[in-house]
This record gives C-alpha cells, sequence and structure tokens, in this order.
C-alpha cells in the first residue's frame, strides 16, 4: 500500500503558480515558503522535499521581466 506523499499537494500548488505567473518565481514566494515549511515539517516522509534546501528562507535571484520593462 502506497501513501500520499504529505507535501505534494503543495509541490502541485508551486506549479500552478509557476505556470500561470511566466515561471517568475519572485511571483511565487508564498507558495514556496509553504511548501519549504511543509519541507521542515515532513521531509523523511516526502519525496517531493529531496532537492528543497530547508536550512535557510527562500530568496529568488531571478529577475522579473515586467519590473524590468517599466
Amino acid at each position: 500500500m502506497t501513501t500520499q506523499d504529505p507535501c505534494k499537494k503543495l509541490a502541485c500548488k508551486l506549479q500552478k503558480c509557476l505556470q500561470e505567473n511566466v515561471y517568475q518565481p519572485s511571483r511565487c514566494e508564498a507558495v514556496i515558503e509553504e511548501l519549504r515549511q511543509c519541507c521542515i515539517k515532513i521531509s523523511s516522509k516526502s519525496v517531493v522535499c529531496e532537492g528543497i534546501d530547508t536550512s535557510k528562507p527562500y530568496e529568488h535571484k531571478t529577475v522579473d521581466y515586467k519590473e524590468v520593462m517599466k
């Protein structure tokens, strides 16, 4: 019997946010932080969390193209 990954719902929410926002992580920071918090609590039970650094809050290092075009 397989169990549902506890952070998968948030990973899907993040993918949806990124798709809706032209893959600009700066616009999905709240969702990224939600996922990070889930991973802090449940990292040992979540495959989704394997590549997420939970040691520090997320800081995006990308340029928001809409801000640059103003």
